[in-house]
């Protein structure tokens, strides 16, 4: 397995006021799965994420990538460490106001040490004839199309994606899923999608669902979707 999480635990406030979030969770993930994580608000995924992506430390367990223990690292292994495996993609675009599409994209290559060629990712991302406007100038679907190409510029061993069409159209969701689906098939980039949506589930190789701080299924799917046959 590529992602293996061994009784992940955290939790907030102490005493009469402690919330635990994430109750000893399991999980593994090879290497290039599309992997899903659906769960109601207050179930624990994007805090799952979060600690995935290094941004949140858990309480107790480990986090293995590759051969890569992140349990004990020092803020400076564990920047190192996003920068080298992981790009992340969020419902909120946070786009460079005063930077361009390409220099948008171009931010997320420099710091990387094998980055894609900006241009062919233009293309890929359908931002070509967008590449010199400013993210004022976009629609929502072509910022986030510009956050996904600043992410996966990277060629991150791991692809991050928090509700990434929580702010979108039904059509634009669409267009966003499908742009996803693309870079898994084209880049071999392993994908941790956090959703509330369940139709999505159908894309994945793999569907996790969480309630309540814990894995309730772990299954993977006999027959995965097109975003085209995907309907809500």
């Amino acid at each position: 397995m590529f992602v293996t999480l061994n009784h992940i635990c955290k939790s907030y406030g102490s005493g009469d006021s402690r919330v635990d979030v994430l109750r000893g969770i399991d999980l593994s993930i090879e290497k290039g799965e599309f992997c899903v994580l659906l769960g109601p608000s207050g179930s624990g995924k994007s805090t799952l994420l979060n600690i995935v992506g290094g941004i949140d430390t858990a309480d107790s367990g480990e986090i293995c990538i590759g051969s890569d223990s992140i349990r004990g690292m020092s803020e400076r292994k564990l920047t190192d460490y996003r920068r080298r495996h992981l790009g992340y993609v969020f419902q909120m675009y946070n786009l460079i106001p005063n930077l361009t599409v390409r220099e948008n994209i171009e931010v997320g290559a420099y710091l990387a040490d094998r980055p894609l060629p900006v241009e062919e990712l233009l293309h890929t991302l359908g931002l070509w004839d967008h590449r010199d406007k400013r993210p004022n100038q976009l629609s929502g679907g072509q910022q986030q199309r510009t956050a996904i190409g600043r992410a996966i510029v990277k060629n991150p061993d791991i692809l991050l994606c928090d509700e990434p069409t929580g702010a979108l159209d039904y059509a634009t969701s669409k267009e966003i899923l499908k742009l996803i689906a693309t870079v898994n098939e084209t880049y071999g980039n392993t994908v941790l999608m956090v959703t509330h949506n369940d139709a999505i589930k159908g894309m994945a190789d793999r569907v996790v669902k969480l309630r309540d701080g814990a894995v309730r299924s772990d299954r993977l799917n006999e027959r995965k979707l097109t975003v085209e046959e995907l309907e809500w």
